[in-house]
C-alpha cells in the first residue's frame, strides 16, 4: 500500500499538570528529517521519541512539535498541608508558655505562613510515560493520513498506468498501416517522378524505412517497465525513489518512440505518453 509522505495529525491529553498536545506535520523530503519543539524540561526525552519515529517512518520532512498549557485550577480549593499546621501549633503552644501574654496567630497569619499550602507532587517518571504515550498516538494518527492520502495517490497513477496500456496498444496496431501508408508513399512519389525502378529495389527502400521506424523493442521495454511499476504500487514497503527511477526508464523509451516516428499519430501517442509519465512523476514526489 502507498503511503504518502504529505499528512498531519494532532492529539491532546489533559493529565494532573496540565494539558499535553502533539502536533506532527509531515512533507516530501528525499531523506527522514526529524525536527522537535517542545518545552526544555522535557528535551531529555527527545532521543527516544526520535527512535520512536525513525520506526515508523522512512522518509518525509517531519516536523513533530508538544505544548504543555496549564490546566485552570481557579475552582479547585486550594489543598492545606496539615503537617506544617501541626509544627506551627505546636511551636505556638511552647511559645505561649513562655510568654503568656502573647496574641495566638491568626487565620490570616497562619495562611500567609511558607508551606501552608501544599503543591501537587509531580512524578516525572509518570510525566515522561504519558508524554510518550500520548506521542505514539500522534504518530500512529500520522501514519493512518499518510496512508489515506496514498490510496488516493494510488487511484490516480494506476488511472495513468492504464492510459499508458492503451497508448502501447494503439501504437502497435497502427504500425503496419503506418509501414504500408509509406510503402504507397513512395512507390507514388517514384511515379510522379516518372522513375522506373526495380520492384526489389523499391522493397529494400522500404525495408530500410522499416528499420528506420521498428519500435519494437521499445514496445515491449514499455510494457515491461508499466508492469513492475503496477507491481509496485500493488506491494508493500517503501516505493517512492523506486518509483521515481521507473518513471526515468518509462521516460526513455518514450522519446526513443517520439525519435523514430514517422507518422502524426505515433507521434500523438508518443506525446501522450510523455505526458501521463510527467503526470505520474509529479505524485510519486509524495510518495514515501
Amino acid at each position: 500500500m502507498l503511503s504518502s509522505m504529505t499528512a498531519f495529525a494532532r492529539v491532546e491529553s489533559d493529565s494532573p499538570w496540565g494539558r499535553i498536545s502533539w502536533e506532527i506535520r509531515s512533507v516530501n523530503h528525499r531523506y527522514l528529517d526529524l525536527s522537535f519543539r517542545m518545552p526544555e524540561e522535557f528535551r531529555s526525552l527527545e532521543h527516544e521519541l526520535r527512535d520512536l519515529a525513525r520506526k515508523q517512518l522512512d522518509r518525509g520532512k517531519v516536523e513533530c512539535t508538544m505544548r504543555v498549557q496549564a490546566l485552570d485550577q481557579s475552582d479547585q480549593p486550594p489543598q492545606i498541608n496539615t503537617a506544617t499546621l501541626e509544627g506551627l501549633q505546636k511551636v505556638e503552644v511552647q511559645l505561649l508558655e513562655l510568654m503568656p501574654n502573647a496574641a495566638s496567630l491568626s487565620v490570616k497569619e497562619l495562611l500567609a505562613w511558607p508551606g501552608v499550602f501544599s503543591e501537587a507532587d509531580v512524578d516525572p517518571a509518570r510525566q515522561q510515560k504519558v508524554i510518550t504515550k500520548l506521542f505514539k498516538q500522534a504518530l500512529s494518527s500520522l501514519k493512518e493520513n499518510r496512508a489515506r492520502e496514498g490510496a488516493d495517490l494510488y487511484e490516480v497513477i494506476n488511472s495513468r498506468l492504464e492510459r499508458m496500456r492503451e497508448e502501447v496498444v494503439k501504437v502497435s496496431k497502427i504500425l503496419p498501416d503506418v509501414l504500408e501508408a509509406q510503402r504507397q508513399r513512395l512507390k507514388d512519389r517514384l511515379q510522379e517522378l516518372d522513375i522506373e525502378l526495380d520492384p526489389g529495389r523499391i522493397e529494400q527502400e522500404v525495408v530500410l524505412v522499416a528499420q528506420k521506424m521498428d519500435v519494437d523493442e521499445e514496445l515491449d521495454r514499455l510494457r515491461a517497465h508499466i508492469g513492475e511499476v503496477q507491481r509496485i504500487i500493488d506491494g508493500s514497503g517503501v516505493a517512492g525513489r523506486r518509483l521515481d527511477f521507473m518513471m526515468q526508464e518509462l521516460n526513455r523509451e518514450a522519446n526513443t518512440l517520439s525519435s523514430k516516428s514517422i507518422a502524426h499519430d505515433t507521434t500523438r501517442s508518443a506525446v501522450e505518453l510523455k505526458v501521463l509519465i510527467e503526470q505520474v512523476r509529479e505524485q510519486i514526489q509524495n510518495i514515501e
